[in-house]
């Protein structure tokens, strides 16, 4: 199997040793005048020019438009998928990190790999989405799905109103999967862009698409019938999880974004 995985990278990071599926990409180099040696996002057909509102699916959308593969995946300079099985490598960082050989092993059962479940318990994706971003945005990315896939509707708002979904836009996906995802994804956020008023958004809040998108994959996967396992992906440097759930509650509890007043229901029109 001809597998790549994109690392999305915006600094200079130790990467893994196996350059045969893994592939270092610079994001935003359209932005930036600094240079890593690594695969740069703005080379072919690109949107390396969109990168403060489209994150690291610039490099996404760079091996979709770019490379001839069988298999294409995506991760993050600093969260991979890994597995049990401890690897030689130069580097200990990198030595449960999923291997060339596991890839395929998963692969050969399904045509899609996603990441385990992140899961937040006590409030849905959408309510999560508002207290930590501007919640009117989820509201265009719905009505945007409402005016360009009606079909999928149902589905992203199955997404929205539950406590769990495969976050941060990883995953690996066969090459006939991966093409009519991200047709149909970027579609949609092309459009989204289209209706955001995001010229006060900070850098943070510029993500806009790239934060949207991970609601997508789900209601894309699930509308379609598209068989996938899971995988773990794991955040390789060291953090507090206590800080981590303490800014969870903060952002739930005490940040002044919009809240939805209501779950996505097919026939809301746009009034409260």
């Amino acid at each position: 199997m001809n597998i790549k995985i994109l690392v999305a990278t915006h600094k200079q990071y130790i990467m893994p040793d196996d350059n045969d599926m893994y592939i270092p990409v610079q994001v935003g180099c359209d932005e930036v005048s600094e240079r890593f040696g690594y695969q740069q996002d703005n080379e072919g057909d690109n949107i390396s020019y969109k990168h403060r509102f489209y994150s690291d699916l610039s490099s996404l959308y760079w091996g979709w438009k770019n490379l001839d593969v069988d298999y294409l995946g995506t991760c993050h300079y600093r969260r991979y998928f890994v597995s049990n099985k401890a690897k030689k490598t130069k580097d200990p960082f990198f030595k449960y990190i999923l291997s060339k050989e596991e890839a395929e092993e998963l692969l050969l059962k399904c045509p899609v790999i996603v990441a385990k479940k992140r899961r937040y318990y006590i409030e849905t994706i959408a309510s999560h989405y508002s207290h930590t971003h501007n919640g009117k945005d989820l509201e265009t990315a719905w009505e945007v799905v409402r005016d360009i896939y009606p079909e999928y509707l149902e589905n992203f708002e199955k997404v929205l109103n539950r406590t769990w979904a495969h976050m941060f836009n990883t995953f690996i996906m066969r090459k006939k999967e991966l093409d009519a995802y991200c047709e149909w994804m970027f579609t949609i956020l092309f459009e989204l862009e289209k209706r955001i008023d995001s010229s006060n958004y900070d850098e943070y809040e510029s993500r806009v698409c790239g934060y949207i998108a991970e609601f997508l994959l789900d209601t894309w996967l699930e509308k379609n019938n598209i068989a996938y396992q899971e995988v773990k992906l794991k955040f390789m440097e060291r953090r507090s999880l206590v800080k981590k759930y303490l800014n969870f509650l903060k952002n739930k509890f005490m940040k002044n974004q919009r809240v939805f007043p209501y779950e996505f229901k097919g026939d809301y029109d746009g009034t409260y």
